[in-house]
């Protein structure tokens, strides 16, 4: 029995589910964000980094709470790991005012020398909250958070690693099919989490 000939709908069909549906999926798998790169210094020995001062964090968000929220994460991450001791915020608070540091989320390396000496941690990190919050896209909506961190030698008072995550978003996916994202919390902790990932490699 010979074979009817596809018509010209039905080839179109096979083309799609072949070729282009699976493009289309494979797609969609992309999240909606990025992290990008990050620096660590070469000359650097960070297996001498053994306590760290984490400083309030700058925050560029519409979320007025947003920079002690992810500190705070940030420093429980950081203390979880095990690797590295994190000076309690209250003693950091103590020396910033007697160093008489003017911002402290973002210090000069002339006074971070002097706190980093006078509460003797080995490095401070400081940091920004670029982005926490919801972002619509027509009916969607999804929590989305954009931070970036940089750890200042003690010594010196140089810049020797600095890292930056953006988590969360609208996917396609989304989109497509509905949904709302994931919790602010789940979102920032994933963000943290890429960004301990890049400073323990």
């Amino acid at each position: 029995m010979k074979r009817r000939p596809l018509t010209m709908m039905r080839k179109n069909i096979l083309i799609l589910n072949k070729i282009i549906l699976p493009l289309i999926l494979l797609s969609l798998t992309a999240c909606a964000t990025s992290s990008d790169t990050y620096y660590h210094d070469p000359n650097m020995d960070f297996a001498a980094v053994k306590t760290v001062a984490v400083m309030p964090f700058n925050n560029f968000s519409r979320d007025t709470l947003a920079a002690d929220r992810v500190r705070d994460v940030f420093i429980n991450m950081l203390l979880s790991t095990g690797e590295i001791y994190v000076l309690p915020t209250g003693e950091v608070t103590r020396g910033v005012i007697l160093v008489g540091v003017a911002n402290p989320a973002t210090p000069s390396a002339e006074e971070i020398v002097k706190l980093a000496s006078l509460i003797k941690v080995d490095a401070v990190i400081t940091g920004a909250v670029n982005e926490y919050e919801i972002i619509r896209s027509g009916t969607t909506s999804a929590n989305i958070i954009s931070l970036n961190l940089q750890m200042i030698e003690a010594r010196t008072g140089k810049v020797v690693w600095t890292a930056s995550s953006t988590k969360g978003g609208v996917s396609a996916l989304d989109r497509l099919f509905g949904g709302g994202g994931k919790p602010m919390n789940d979102v920032t902790e994933e963000a943290v989490n890429d960004i301990l990932n890049k400073f323990f490699k």
